[in-house]
């Protein structure tokens, strides 16, 4: 598995399934392990939606459990292009998680050491979305490591999917470091 830095801000991306969330749950984990709790805030956006007896995204506390101290903010979020039956309820859906995600980051504390963020681009799937609020949250941190979904199933043209790939551009641009995962042996 790659190594992720544990300074500056670092984005993980690539398809389903390639260990985005696996390789964020170990840099929480080294974080911890170096630095202790404190100061550490984890924000849980990950939907997961299971097809073909597959699970499809999925929350780092599959692969770690973090202890107390770390502040977790979990969104119930929903996947608007994996659920929805059209482009207007998968924009609905869109909205829900924007809404409430940003009341996760209302709730976060103000000056976090480290910020883990799984599924980053879940609370931007709206076309009003502007992603500066997470990334200025993480720029005052000593580091911050977020993951997101860089595939096929962002190419369309549906709002959701034009929405996440200005969000990923707008990651990529102020990420010191970007991990391209691609499941290739």
């Amino acid at each position: 598995m790659t190594d992720v830095p544990l300074s500056g801000t670092t984005l993980i991306v690539g398809p389903s399934n390639v260990g985005k969330t696996r390789l964020t749950a170990d840099a929480l984990t080294a974080w911890l392990d170096r630095e202790g709790t404190e100061g550490v805030v984890v924000l849980e956006f990950a939907p997961e939606v299971e097809r073909e007896d597959r699970v499809l995204g999925g929350r780092l506390d599959r692969f770690v459990t973090p202890p107390a101290g770390v502040w977790r903010g979990v969104l119930d979020a929903h996947a608007p292009r994996a659920t929805a039956d059209s482009d207007a309820e998968a924009a609905d859906l869109a909205a829900d998680n924007a809404r409430r995600a940003a009341e996760l980051l209302d709730a976060a504390p103000a000056d976090p050491r480290a910020v883990f963020v799984n599924d980053a681009t879940i609370p931007f799937g709206t076309p009003d979305a502007d992603p500066a609020r997470l990334l200025d949250y993480c720029a005052g941190a000593e580091v911050a490591v977020l993951n997101a979904l860089e595939a096929d199933e962002i190419v369309g043209s549906d709002p959701v999917s034009r929405a996440e790939r200005r969000t990923l551009a707008a990651f990529r641009e102020r990420a010191d470091h970007v991990v391209r995962l691609d499941g290739e042996a």
